[in-house]
C-alpha cells in the first residue's frame, strides 16, 4: 500500500504529496488568484510535517470557474525543482486538454507509489482530474481538500478523505495548515504549524518561529503609518478656511488609529493574513479607550490568540471554514475585553504621561530640548534606534492630539538637512555621477518629506558632511524648540507648516535648516574639488 511508503529515518517522514486543483469558484476570491502563493503556502507546511511537494496540477483561470467560458484566459501551474511555475497558457479549454494528459501522468505515479497522498484544492475528479482521482481512491491514499461539491465528487468516487471543509472564510495559510493537519494525523506524525516565516516562501521551514518573536513594535508602527498621514493631511486641509467641516473626520480618524495599530499588529503577531487583521481589528474596536497604547496591546494579544487558537481547533478537527471563523472571532473578542475592562484606564494613562513628558521637558528648557534632539536625531538613524523609539514617540504624540515634537525634529533636522545636502551635489557635485544620484533623492525628501537616507553616500564619503548634517540638524531643533512648534515628516515640505501648531516657526526652522546644509556642503564640496585640481600640479 502506498501508506506504507512513509518511514521515519533520523527523525524525519519521507511522505510524497501532490496537489491537484484550479482557482475555482469561491476559491478565486479566497487565494486561488495567486497560484504561487497558493503552492508556497503548502509548500511550507508540508516541509514542517517532513513531507515534500511532489507534484501539482493546478488550473488558474483568469475568472472565476463559477459560468466561466472555455475562451477565458488560463494557465497550468506546477512546479519545477521546488519553484511553483506556469507550464502551459492558453484558453482555458486548451489548458484543461492539456491538464488531461498530466493526469494520466499523475495517475501512474500514484499507482507506482510514488504520491502518498493528495491536497485537493476545487479539484475537478469527473474531468482533468479524474484519472488521478480514480487511482487514488484504488490505491487508498489519503486525501485533504476543500472546494464543496468537488471534495463531494472525490468521497463518491471512494476517495479517503482524512480532512474536508469548504473555503469560505479560510486563507491560503490557514487552508494549507487544515490540508497538512489531516495528512499528519492520518500518517500519525508530530506536526507543528509554521506561521508568520520570515523567509517567506520558504519550503525548507522544519520549525515553527514562536508567535512572541514575532512581536516588533518597530515593524508595527512603521506599517501603521499610512494611518497617521492620513490624521495629518485631513489636519492639514481641515485648517483651509471653507474646509473646516472636516474637523470631525479628524476626530473620527484620532479615535480611529488604535484599531488599525492593533490590526497591523495582529497581523504581524500571528503571522496570518484576513484571520489576524479581522481579530485585530475586534480587539482595537474594544481597546480604543485606551489610545495608541491600548491599540497595541489589544492587538499584539490578538496575534497570540490567534496564533494559539488556529492550531488549537485544526488540531481537534475543525473544518477550515469554522476553524477561521472561530479563531478570528475569539482571538479579537477576549483580549479586545480584557483591555476594555482591564488595561484601557492603565494604557491611556500611559500615553498621557509619554506626553505629558514631552510637554513638560520642551516647556523646561525649550532650546535645550530642541538642540539635543535635533543633535541626537542622525545618530539614532544611523544606528537604528530611530524606528524602535523616535518613530513611536511621534505617532504616539499624533495619537494624541495629530502633531508631535518629534514629528517637527523629524522634518527639520533630517528631511531639511538632507534636502539641504542633496541639492548643494546637483548644484556643485564633486563627481558627474552625483548628480543624478543627489537630483532624485533631494526630489523624494521635498515632495514626500522621506528617503532622508539619500544623503549617506555623501555623510559617510566626507566626514565634514557628516559633522555639518550634525550641526545643521541641531540648529534646526533648536529654532523648532524656540518656536515651539509641533508638526511631522512623511509629508509633502510644503504640506508640513499647515498641519504645525506655528506655521511661520516651521517654515523658518525649515528654510534656515536646509539653507545652512546646502551651503556649508556646497562650500566643502567646492574645498574638495579645488583640492583635488591642485593634486596633479604638485606631483
Amino acid at each position: 500500500m502506498a501508506d506504507d511508503h512513509g518511514d521515519v529515518q533520523s527523525g524525519t517522514t519521507t511522505h510524497s504529496v501532490a496537489v491537484l486543483g484550479s482557482s475555482g469558484g469561491n476559491l478565486r476570491s479566497h487565494g486561488g488568484n495567486d497560484p504561487a502563493k497558493l503552492i508556497r503556502d503548502v509548500q511550507q507546511q508540508l516541509a514542517a510535517a517532513g513531507f515534500t511537494l511532489g507534484e501539482v496540477q493546478f488550473v488558474s483561470a483568469s475568472s472565476s470557474m463559477d459560468g466561466v467560458s472555455q475562451s477565458t484566459p488560463a494557465e497550468l501551474w506546477g512546479i519545477d525543482d521546488g519553484t511553483p511555475i506556469v507550464l502551459e497558457t492558453g484558453t482555458l479549454g486548451e489548458i484543461n486538454e492539456i491538464a488531461r494528459s498530466y493526469d494520466e501522468r499523475l495517475a501512474a505515479k500514484v499507482t507506482s507509489g510514488e504520491i502518498d497522498g493528495l491536497i485537493l484544492m476545487s479539484a475537478d475528479p469527473t474531468d482533468t482530474n479524474a484519472q488521478t482521482i480514480a487511482a487514488a481512491a484504488k490505491a487508498g491514499i489519503p486525501a485533504a481538500g476543500t472546494g464543496g461539491s468537488s471534495i463531494a465528487k472525490a468521497q463518491q468516487l471512494g476517495v479517503n478523505l482524512v480532512s474536508a471543509s469548504g473555503t469560505t472564510g479560510t486563507t491560503s495559510s490557514t487552508r494549507a495548515v487544515s490540508y497538512v493537519s489531516g495528512l499528519a494525523r492520518h500518517w500519525k506524525v508530530k506536526y507543528r504549524p509554521v506561521l508568520g516565516s520570515s523567509s517567506a516562501g520558504s519550503t525548507n521551514a522544519a520549525t515553527e518561529e514562536a508567535a512572541w518573536r514575532r512581536i516588533s513594535i518597530r515593524g508595527i508602527m512603521v506599517g501603521s503609518i499610512p494611518a497617521f498621514i492620513a490624521l495629518a493631511l485631513v489636519l492639514a486641509v481641515s485648517k483651509i478656511p471653507w474646509l473646516d467641516g472636516l474637523t470631525p473626520v479628524f476626530d473620527a480618524l484620532i479615535a480611529g488609529l488604535p484599531i488599525v495599530v492593533a490590526a497591523v499588529a495582529a497581523r504581524k503577531v500571528s503571522g496570518l493574513d484576513e484571520v489576524g487583521l479581522v481579530a485585530g481589528a475586534i480587539a482595537g474596536i474594544l481597546s480604543q479607550q485606551g489610545g495608541i497604547l491600548g491599540g497595541l496591546v489589544g492587538g499584539v494579544l490578538a496575534g497570540l490568540v490567534v496564533s494559539w487558537l488556529i492550531k488549537w481547533t485544526l488540531a481537534h478537527r475543525f473544518p477550515a471554514t469554522t476553524a477561521n471563523i472561530v479563531t478570528g472571532a475569539l482571538a479579537g473578542l477576549l483580549p479586545g475585553l480584557v483591555v476594555y475592562f482591564l488595561l484601557a484606564p492603565f494604557t491611556s494613562l500611559l500615553g498621557e504621561w509619554v506626553k505629558y513628558g514631552i510637554e513638560w521637558t520642551v516647556d523646561f528648557s525649550p532650546l535645550l530640548a530642541g538642540a539635543l534632539a535635533g543633535l541626537a536625531m542622525w545618530p539614532a538613524i544611523i544606528g537604528g534606534v530611530y524606528h524602535s523609539v523616535i518613530l513611536p514617540l511621534v505617532l504616539l504624540e499624533m495619537g494624541q492630539k495629530g502633531h508631535s515634537f518629534f514629528g517637527a525634529i523629524d522634518m527639520v533636522a533630517l528631511v531639511m538637512v538632507s534636502l539641504g545636502i542633496t541639492l548643494a551635489n546637483v548644484v556643485k557635485p564633486r563627481t558627474s555621477g552625483e548628480r543624478a544620484l543627489a537630483g532624485s533623492g533631494a526630489g523624494v525628501n521635498f515632495f514626500f518629506g522621506t528617503f532622508v537616507e539619500s544623503s549617506y553616500p555623501f555623510m559617510f564619503g566626507d566626514k565634514k558632511v557628516f559633522g555639518i548634517a550634525l550641526v545643521s540638524a541641531t540648529m534646526g531643533g533648536t529654532l523648532v524648540g524656540l518656536f515651539g512648534v509641533e508638526a511631522t515628516a512623511y509629508l509633502p515640505a510644503m504640506v508640513a507648516p499647515f498641519i504645525a501648531t506655528n506655521a511661520l516657526g516651521m517654515v523658518v526652522a525649515m528654510v534656515a535648516t536646509a539653507a545652512l546644509s546646502f551651503t556649508l556642503t556646497l562650500l566643502a564640496n567646492l574645498a574638495a574639488i579645488r583640492k583635488a585640481r591642485q593634486v596633479p600640479s604638485a606631483v
